[in-house]
């Protein structure tokens, strides 16, 4: 997958445990662990937004795109 979940950065540097991160968000346990792990298709916006929100930072420290090799966006269009 080329866009990389760090949501595990921002808990450590902000001190926060998953569960406490799930609690404030308002999502399962099991949600947010999908994320964490890369294994999500989608998020919601809402999602996102309370993400940023619990753990005061911008979508651009917790999302990552990593160009896959071979993966040419030119090609594609």
């Amino acid at each position: 997958m080329a866009i990389v979940i760090r949501i595990d950065v921002m808990l450590a540097k902000r001190k926060m445990s998953v569960t406490e991160l799930s609690e404030k968000v308002g999502i399962t346990m099991a949600n947010l662990s999908i994320l964490k792990n890369g294994k999500a298709k989608a998020v919601r916006f809402s999602t996102l937004e309370g993400i940023c929100r619990a753990l005061d930072c911008q979508p651009g420290d917790i999302l990552e795109y990593i160009e896959e090799e071979g993966d040419h966006t030119e090609e594609k269009l």
